[in-house]
């Protein structure tokens, strides 16, 4: 496992050094004793007796990346000025903006976008407030929600440190599907104030995207949320991972030549993402899913503390099994964790059934480390990007609420997501499909296209999907 957490990284410190004291190949030669790779040199300033040089290195991760500049720092006639890496520089300044669609060049151009022009614009919103719809950025907009009790692994780091990743997401909606997103992270962990500040916000928007809550709180904050508005709630950490596994699933399958409806599935790991997961899967048609956690095999002889365990234990383990997860896997034929590094071990993959598929989800360290299981399971999926088979949400939220938008759905349900796992699986051709190769790549330009054209059609054919009905687009805004 010792190599999975070491992605590389480029750090560019800017030296100032004397000539007279030390030239830049005795530089080069400690960072190269170091382990660092120079790929890049910058001359910012020069004269006869000193210099400034940006030095971009490739180092393993931060640790070492301090270590080389530590070394750097220590030399005669050396200071170091500054030290950044590409990914600092790509967020400063953070890596959205709101740009005009039609800039405004003069006096008639300033009176129609705003005063006194846009008056006849809001009064025939306010006669008509469906028209927000085709007179108002609703249409194509989604607030990208958290608290930042629940990013990225990361944990409890509060809304401020949480901006970058919404941020991140908002890039994508935007450059994926064409969905503005704009991140919105509350200082507040109280659901009932979420819940309310939300709603507030809503007539903005035409979907809520829930992002890096924390379990149980996402559960009702969602169900409340999904309730009380008209427009679509979806908790991407739930219900994304769980179409995504649906997908690969669907297509590690086929390769097994197992059907859903038969397979004994072990998920380990029952918070959030895997309870959505066993949803899903159940709605999908597997029958036997035993969910373990820190507890053990999830199961109806139990009394939970945590009333999600004890919701879960009603709908999964048939057979009301009880144990350790090396109790319950044995003869599995599919193991999903969304749990903790190191949890699974070999003697584990061994007592499962032939052609066993695992997805270890853990991030950024999976469940067991793909290189030791390999030799042992049929198909093999994580979710990182340096393996075969990354279980990505980019894979869905971007499509699925291009769908959900342009058939102004009042939801996301169920039909929705199996269309949208179904579209994804079906993005790999029979002659692409492999046991390295399950789901598609998240820059594969056809998944969004085939998601959206399959959401919007299981959103009509299960009566959620509203443009039909309303028609403002076909008027042509014809008060005016």
């Amino acid at each position: 496992m010792s190599q999975l957490g070491n992605a590389s990284m480029n750090i560019i410190i800017r030296l100032h050094f004397q000539k007279t004291l030390i030239t830049f190949s005795e530089i080069a030669k400690v960072i190269g004793e170091e382990g660092g790779d120079i790929v890049g040199i910058d001359v910012i300033s020069t004269s006869k007796s000193q210099t400034v040089r940006d030095i971009t290195i490739t180092v393993k991760n931060q640790q070492h990346g301090q270590a080389v500049m530590d070394f750097i720092g220590q030399l005669k006639g050396v200071k170091v000025i500054s030290v950044s890496d590409r990914t600092f520089l790509l967020h400063l300044g953070g890596k959205i903006e709101v740009t005009p669609k039609n800039p405004i060049k003069n006096r008639d151009d300033l009176s129609r976008v705003y005063t006194p022009g846009v008056a006849q614009v809001c009064h025939a919103i306010a006669e008509e407030p469906l028209k927000a719809h085709s007179l108002t950025i609703k249409r194509n907009t989604v607030a990208v929600v958290s608290d930042g009790t629940a990013v990225l692994g990361l944990g409890d780091i509060g809304p401020l440190a949480a901006m970058p990743v919404m941020e991140g997401k908002a890039m994508l909606f935007k450059q994926m599907a064409d969905v503005d997103a704009f991140p919105i992270c509350l200082d507040t962990k109280d659901p009932e104030e979420i819940i309310s500040i939300v709603k507030s916000i809503s007539p903005a928007f035409g979907g809520i995207n829930l992002e890096d809550i924390s379990s149980p709180r996402c559960f009702e904050i969602e169900e409340r949320l999904k309730a009380e508005l008209d427009i679509p709630v979806f908790h991407d950490d739930q219900h994304g991972t769980a179409v995504v596994l649906l997908a690969g699933l669907y297509n590690a399958l086929k390769l097994t030549g197992k059907k859903i409806e038969s397979i004994k599935l072990v998920l380990n790991g029952v918070g959030a993402a895997g309870t959505a997961c066993a949803k899903m899967l159940i709605a999908a048609g597997v029958t036997n899913i035993i969910g373990v956690d820190r507890e053990g095999a999830i199961h109806r002889a139990a009394i939970y503390e945590n009333k999600n365990w004890t919701e879960f234990a009603k709908i999964t383990n048939p057979e009301n099994i009880s144990g350790s997860l090396t109790d319950v896997i044995d003869g599995a034929d599919v193991f999903i964790g969304v749990s903790a590094p190191g949890v699974l071990k070999v003697e584990h993959l061994k007592s499962m059934a032939s052609d066993p598929i695992v997805f270890a989800l853990a991030n950024p360290v999976p469940e067991i480390d793909p290189e030791l299981a390999e030799p042992y399971v049929k198909v093999m999926a994580t979710g990182r990007s340096d393996f075969p088979n990354q279980i990505n949400n980019v894979l869905c939220f971007p499509g699925i609420f291009r769908g959900a938008l342009d058939c102004r759905a009042s939801e996301i349900n169920e039909e929705m997501k199996i269309a949208t796992a179904k579209a994804i699986a079906e993005v790999v051709s029979d002659d692409e499909l492999s046991e390295t190769y399950i789901v598609p790549s998240v820059f594969n330009q056809k998944v969004v296209e085939k998601v959206r054209e399959a959401v919007v059609k299981a959103a009509y054919e299960s009566g959620v999907a509203r443009k039909d009905l309303f028609k403002e687009e076909n008027r042509l805004v014809e008060t005016f």
